[in-house]
């Protein structure tokens, strides 16, 4: 039997849309997979509001009593979905004090596995005891500046002990702090030897006597426009090195202070800081808090 014209051009027809089909199921796909395969990361300043009210996960302010006081840090804590023990991280804010923004951090500590504690280190210093939302303008500021190593340190202590006694949590612990409370970060892994890990956002380290006591993995994640800061990350490198102490560094071109708060700030510089920071922040907690993964 012989084909028509038409029949022939049909066939031809259909398997050129079969084929196209294909090829855009499959580019789908591909898109799908890289989108999936990219982590999410914590909104900037502008968008962290938000992010609370979407978030699905169950997050709930405390009140942490510090030992032999009558002081209470107000903390906010964000849980994972998750059914085993999750690990925790202590958060630890910026100069700026406590905010929609560092919450927002937690949160997404949260979703990538981990039991995230954010405290108000400003709690009961304000006026009338109060903490953060307490100062008006930038009298948080000065306030923050007058926190001694030893206050921060029994602040951060008994957030950290408190946390350990959650049903959900396991036996391992980090730090992660920015600006201010990166600095902080640096302070605190020299001071509790429990720490499993501790990261720093563009904050300085201390001095030699102080960076012998770390016991804990550090890395540091910094911007290259950043001299201020950035200028001391080779020294305290080196130094760190000659104290046999591991501490991990990077330092992302054009990027400015405070760019994972500030995202869209420097044309791109900032927001691909921001993804590669984050990125390397999940690997390492995991690596140094999750005994599987």
């Amino acid at each position: 039997m012989v084909r028509s014209d038409r029949a022939l051009n049909n066939q031809y027809m259909n398997k050129i849309h079969a084929i196209a089909a294909a090829g855009l199921l499959f580019i789908a796909c591909s898109g799908w997979a890289q989108e999936k395969t990219t982590p999410e990361i914590p909104p900037d300043s502008a968008g962290a509001t938000q992010a609370l009210i979407d978030s699905p996960r169950h997050g709930e302010w405390i009140e942490v009593q510090i030992p032999n006081t009558e002081t209470l840090i107000h903390t906010w804590v964000a849980y994972p979905e998750r059914s085993d023990k999750a690990p925790v991280v202590i958060v630890i804010h910026e100069i700026f004090g406590m905010s929609d923004w560092v919450r927002a951090v937690a949160d997404q500590l949260a979703a990538d596995g981990f039991i995230a504690v954010a405290p108000d280190l400003l709690s009961g210093m304000g006026p009338d005891g109060g903490g953060t939302n307490s100062f008006k303008g930038d009298t948080v500021r000065e306030a923050i500046r007058k926190i001694t190593d030893d206050e921060l340190t029994a602040r951060l202590n008994a957030v950290r002990d408190h946390a350990l006694t959650f049903p959900s949590a396991s036996d391992k612990s980090a730090c992660i702090g920015f600006c201010w409370g990166g600095t902080s970060s640096w302070t605190f892994a020299t001071r509790q030897p429990g720490l499993q890990a501790a990261v720093v956002y563009y904050g300085t380290a201390p001095g030699e006597e102080a960076l012998k006591n770390i016991r804990c993995p550090m890395l540091g994640c910094y911007g290259g426009d950043d001299n201020r800061v950035t200028s001391t990350v080779e020294p305290t490198a080196a130094l760190m090195t000659r104290l046999d102490k591991p501490y991990t560094h990077h330092v992302y071109e054009g990027a400015g202070h405070g760019f994972l708060r500030q995202q869209t700030a420097r044309d791109s510089a900032n927001a691909k800081a921001a993804q590669s920071a984050w990125k390397s922040t999940l690997e390492f907690l995991r690596e140094h808090l999750e005994a599987t993964k």
